[in-house]
């Protein structure tokens, strides 16, 4: 534990103190799991950090000739977007004289109830090898959503550290937002998470469970490193953008861990003289994503602030069926993965309406990630192409047709791109 105590400053808020024995015996508890989260050093962090990672192709004579892919299509409406982008991913990475050699894995709600996990002991292990990752969704009504989501979607987050998360927020030509006088392009942003620490750490611990004194303890992580490599990421974005970088906190009432995360924007910001710089709030956040969102460029900010902003933002350009995501490793050795943000929706699921537009945005965000530009582009182009056209659409961006009527109208437009 020496490494940890001497390259780390952790910087953590209590939520419920009860008494000195009790905050000591969880935080040795702390101590004892913090190699859950604690991975190894970290690469030089001097890297475009959308694109320049996993490039760990299958070769021929020095030629990449495939990409190894972990497919967890998960529950609800996540095996049907699966299934119908696919297709089109294969279709695009033909475009980049590639293929992908797809693996698919049973791990989901379904699994849980037949072995009481959400997959197998070994299962990152499994996932190692791969080149990159493709979620459906996790979750199902039935099941706590902190069972699912500790249980496969977090670790795999954190064993992998994937510390990066980069979900964009854009309102495409053809689409109504919910914000009046707002056409397409007005809404760009681009959000930097942090996504193995902060609020989601996983650190605490409950007693006397369902009595009167039922007690609980959520501690929230910041790190020095964890805070200088997403913040340092969200300013390399911001160079091939509108060199604008907005920081979200809450140090005023957070008085450790959001000054900490402060302190390390205001020292990254000095190596970026040409970015202009503001942090804010997260509630005037919330305000200002939706009276005028025009004003952020690129967005840095912790696990939670970072969720609600984001799925803030897809509402407001249109449909959460419309927002990517990608959660980034830096170490060259591990698998990044790639997923829509809408979730496993139970209430359209077997419907065939689900909107399979945020899975091929996260298949071109992964393909990108991969060097597979033109197939990346293809995609990103037949997107914008369907939606300004108005083109077949899901009933969530006021449509009605079915997702494989989409999928096979994006396929037409990828061959046009061929």
């Amino acid at each position: 534990m020496k490494s940890f105590f001497e390259k780390e400053c952790v910087l953590c808020y209590i939520t419920l103190i009860t008494s000195p024995s009790l905050f000591g015996d969880l935080f040795a508890s702390l101590v004892a799991n913090s190699q859950d989260w604690y991975t190894a050093e970290d690469p030089l962090i001097s890297f475009n950090p959308i694109l320049k990672n996993g490039m760990r192709s299958l070769t021929t004579g020095g030629q990449m000739s495939s990409f190894s892919i972990a497919v967890l299509p998960g529950d609800g409406i996540g095996p049907e977007v699966i299934d119908a982008v696919i297709p089109l991913a294969e279709q695009a990475a033909t475009l980049d004289k590639t293929r992908f050699e797809w693996t698919h894995y049973p791990w989901n709600s379904e699994y849980y109830r037949n072995n009481g996990r959400m997959a197998p002991e070994d299962f990152v292990e499994q996932l190692r090898h791969h080149n990159a990752i493709l979620l459906g969704a996790i979750g199902h009504p039935d099941i706590p959503d902190h069972v699912t989501l500790n249980g496969l979607l977090l670790p795999i987050r954190r064993k992998f550290d994937q510390c990066i998360c980069i979900r964009p927020s854009y309102l495409y030509e053809g689409i109504t937002s919910p914000l009046r006088d707002k056409n397409g392009g007005d809404i760009d942003i681009l959000v930097f998470r942090e996504n193995t620490e902060g609020e989601y750490a996983q650190i605490g611990g409950r007693l006397y469970n369902a009595t009167d004194h039922d007690v609980a303890i959520q501690t929230s992580l910041y790190t020095r490193r964890g805070c200088t490599r997403i913040i340092q990421a969200a300013f390399e974005a911001s160079r091939k953008r509108k060199q604008k970088v907005s920081s979200i906190t809450k140090s005023n009432a957070q008085g450790f861990g959001m000054v900490l995360w402060d302190d390390v924007f205001k020292n990254v910001s000095k190596s970026y003289p040409d970015i202009e710089t503001e942090s804010v709030l997260i509630d005037r956040a919330c305000m200002d994503f939706v009276r005028r969102p025009e004003t952020f460029d690129v967005v840095v900010a912790s696990n939670l602030f970072g969720d609600i902003l984001t799925d803030l933002g897809a509402i407001l350009v249109g449909s959460l069926g419309l927002a990517p995501s990608a959660n980034i490793t830096l170490d060259p050795d591990f698998p990044s993965m790639f997923e829509p943000v809408h979730g496993s929706a139970p209430d359209i699921t077997g419907q065939n309406i689900a909107n399979p537009i945020a899975t091929v945005l996260s298949v071109a965000m992964m393909m990108d990630h991969l060097g597979l530009k033109n197939g990346a582009q293809a995609l990103d182009a037949s997107v914008k192409e369907l939606l300004r056209t108005h083109g077949p659409r899901t009933p969530d961006i006021g449509g009605t047709s079915k997702t494989q009527e989409v999928a096979a109208a994006l396929s037409d437009l990828v061959t046009q791109h061929s």
